[in-house]
């Protein structure tokens, strides 16, 4: 062995050995604000618990091994029998197995239980973001298969199950399943109405042979998929893809049938995708005997399936608040152990201002997410309506937050932030995937246009929620009083509709921010992204706010 040429010194310690809950006030005070008094102790205990898991060493590892060792397809056994199998690492099934052991699949019928999940899916999120799939759209088949009362008879106990079971069985034999979506097509992408995969119906009532195809297809190992066919009502096999006549339908597909055989699933390739490697992309065909079970009525497709889009988009929403807190929890840390120039880091007047900029960014994602699933747990039609403009909104700009918020911090952690072992170039990889899933940036901010045409309940919803913090802050008003003016002219709004959501989203945060978070941070928020005293970049705060308490406030013991 060589002689040693140096002691390694000034290298912060890993952000390890932590309650992840715990050490983020922005998350737990909103689960403490949006939960009943009676259900904070129990939600508390279990988030802690959840919390020091997420922060351990041991789920550092299953992060990184699931990544490293990118999930395999296997078309064939080793006889040449069609299997369309996908292995994946073992650290895969052991994150999967915490995540729905933790009721990440069950808020449906749970009080409090979707401010709870979030708080959850938002820690599980921060270890690896790739297991989040099959856990979000499994939670949000739940409102799609309730348009059909005997199918969600069947199926939601064992979505919303506790248990996860690993491998291809009939659903009957396993005490809990995983379920996926596909809806894109080749042709359409988010323009679903194109649609060619066709669904002929069998004698049997509610069901479908399908032939087709669908271009991504995540979580493929799922027990059932949701997807989207045109629908045609003459009986006998299907022959071919249609031309896009017909009547777009949900149709629900088992990957086995309840007499153990294979569904006809034929995966062709897993994507090779910029990051989220750790879970399978796939494409898949339907060789027009795939047998599949309409969901809802024929011809409203879109209509069944939406709730389980709109369930998806607040993850969306979700996850990149998630990765953009664990991004600025991993700078804010290095800077305060890292020295350079004669002191710490963080105390470095213009690290501090970045700091507390990135701080800021990640605790209005937090709050703004945490709002909308709280949401989620009424049944009161103003709070449907919030939801309903809201969650878009909202998809929409946290998910463009988060690319430039996570690169920043990376920079933070200068040369060490850009290798792998830091864990930071998973993140920035990570990083744009939500603004692509569920629909781009340009589709929500027409689903936003949409819902301000077609349903003024949605926009009084809305108004009603910004205005809780009207005259706390001059800046705010101001800001307010802008967005009515962009309301009130709806012509030409889908040339600006980027810039009208966009500005619904800083208001909304800042209304929220106002109400809720400590003055150091509304001030910062207000005086920033609302009242113009600020950069194009990160770092450009006025220097006459308290930063120093943001950052504080966003530093995450260990």
């Amino acid at each position: 062995m060589a002689a040693s040429t140096h002691t390694v010194t000034n290298q912060p310690p890993p952000l390890v050995g932590y309650d992840v809950f715990s050490a983020d006030r922005a998350l737990t005070e909103a689960v403490e604000r949006h939960l009943a008094p009676e259900l904070l102790a129990g939600a508390r205990e279990e988030l802690a618990d959840f919390g020091r898991s997420a922060g351990s060493e041991q789920a550092r590892e299953w992060g990184e091994l699931a990544n490293v060792h990118p999930p395999r397809l296997r078309t064939h056994d080793r006889y040449g029998n069609r299997i369309d199998e996908v292995d994946f690492h073992p650290a895969w099934h052991r994150l999967l197995g915490r995540a729905v052991g933790d009721g990440l699949t069950g808020a449906w019928g749970r009080p409090g239980g979707h401010v709870r999940r979030a708080a959850a899916f938002f820690l599980t999120t921060q270890i690896e973001a790739g297991h989040g799939c099959p856990l979000s759209m499994t939670h949000a088949a739940v409102p799609a298969l309730r348009a059909d009362p005997e199918l969600a008879a069947v199926w939601e106990p064992l979505l919303t199950s506790r248990v996860y079971e690993q491998g291809l069985r009939p659903p009957a034999e396993k005490a809990g399943v995983l379920f996926g979506m596909g809806m894109t097509e080749k042709q359409g992408g988010s323009d679903v109405r194109a649609n060619t995969t066709e669904a002929r119906a069998l004698e049997e009532d509610g069901a479908y042979v399908l032939s087709g195809h669908k271009w991504f297809c995540s979580a493929p190992m799922s027990d059932g998929f949701l997807v989207l066919a045109q629908a045609s009502p003459s009986a006998g096999p299907a022959s071919g893809p249609a031309s896009g006549q017909g009547s777009l339908t949900c149709f629900l597909v088992p990957r086995v049938l309840p007499d153990g055989t294979r569904n006809a699933f034929a995966i062709q390739r897993l994507k090779d995708k910029l990051g989220n490697r750790s879970n399978a992309s796939a494409e898949v065909e339907f060789d027009g005997t795939t047998w599949a079970r309409r969901v809802g009525e024929e011809g409203r497709g879109v209509r069944t399936i939406i709730g389980m889009v709109a369930a998806t988009r607040l993850d969306c929403a979700l996850g990149s608040a998630a990765l953009m807190r664990q991004a600025v929890a991993q700078a804010v840390h290095h800077c305060a152990y890292r020295r350079a120039f004669g002191g710490v880091l963080i105390e470095k007047p213009l690290m501090r201002n970045v700091l507390a900029d990135l701080a800021l960014e990640s605790e209005a994602a937090t709050v703004l997410a945490m709002r909308l699933a709280a949401a989620y747990d009424t049944d009161s039609e103003a709070e449907r309506a919030f939801a309903r403009i809201a969650v878009p909104v909202a998809k929409y700009w946290l998910t463009k937050r988060c690319t430039p918020t996570v690169a920043e911090a990376l920079e933070c952690l200068g040369g060490n932030g850009y290798v792998e072992e830091s864990g930071m170039p998973r993140l920035l990889r990570e990083s744009p995937l939500n603004s692509i899933w569920e629909g781009s940036g340009n589709v929500q901010a027409l689903d936003v246009v949409r819902a301000l045409r077609t349903e003024p309940m949605a926009l009084n919803a809305f108004l009603t929620e910004v205005g809780a913090a009207r005259g706390a802050d001059h800046r705010l008003d101001r800001a307010i009083r802008g967005m009515l003016t962009e309301l009130a002219d709806l012509d030409g709004i889908e040339g600006r509709a980027r810039r009208l959501v966009e500005r619904m989203a800083l208001v909304l945060q800042g209304s929220l921010l106002v109400r809720w978070a400590p003055a150091e941070v509304a001030d910062a928020f207000c005086a920033s992204r609302l009242g113009g005293d600020w950069g194009t970049a990160f770092g450009t705060l006025p220097s006459t706010l308290d930063l120093a308490a943001v950052v504080e406030r966003a530093r995450a013991e260990v």
